[in-house]
């Protein structure tokens, strides 16, 4: 395996501008695009695991339940349940960024392992991409605050921890999608 720690692939928002769930819409010959996040990850590290609610996926993966909120979507749950299973560092890929390649994941996996920080996180052109990067133990503490403070915006958490953002020129790896016109495109690409 190229990077050795564990991935987790975040599939357990609403997916409202979507209009359905966007974890389960076909994508890059597969069934769901869920499946084909975990499918390609697969030869890049040696577990994968998928947050999300509940287990509704169509084919084998490991699940990391985020509910603790039931009526709560929040990629924090989704860290706080990941941390509590894997008690270790883990790299974080939302579902619905299908571009993001080995060469990215490279960059990030070699700054995590350059300098001892709490996160390692995508940054582009555009914004910071918290759902793209490194997130390690270290972060437990100020999660956890933050959990019973009621925060869970991630912003909130780079911005108060030890976070390293590595740049990127190019926008096009940390492309979502969230609509279905943007989905649509995507596929007749």
């Amino acid at each position: 395996m190229r990077f050795p720690i564990p991935c987790v692939i975040f599939a357990g928002g609403k997916s409202s501008r979507m209009g359905r769930d966007k974890a389960l819409l076909p994508f890059g010959g597969y069934d769901t695009l869920a499946e084909y996040q975990y499918r390609r990850l697969s030869v890049c590290f040696p577990t994968i695991y998928i947050s999300a609610k509940g287990n509704k996926f169509p084919f084998e993966a490991p699940l990391i339940p985020d509910n603790k909120g039931k009526d709560l979507y929040a990629p924090t749950l989704g860290l706080q349940a990941a941390f509590e299973r894997l008690q270790s560092d883990f790299f974080v890929l939302s579902v619905d960024t299908p571009f993001v390649e080995e060469k990215e994941i490279a960059e990030i996996y070699e700054a995590y392992r350059r300098e001892e920080r709490d996160a390692v996180i995508a940054r582009s052109p555009s914004g910071i991409h918290p759902m793209c990067g490194i997130y390690t133990v270290k972060m437990i503490p100020k999660l956890k605050k933050m959990m019973e403070q009621g925060i869970h915006r991630l912003n909130h958490l780079l911005k108060n921890s030890d976070t390293l953002f590595v740049d990127f020129s190019e926008e096009e790896p940390f492309y979502n999608i969230n609509t279905p016109q943007q989905y649509e495109a995507v596929i007749r690409h």
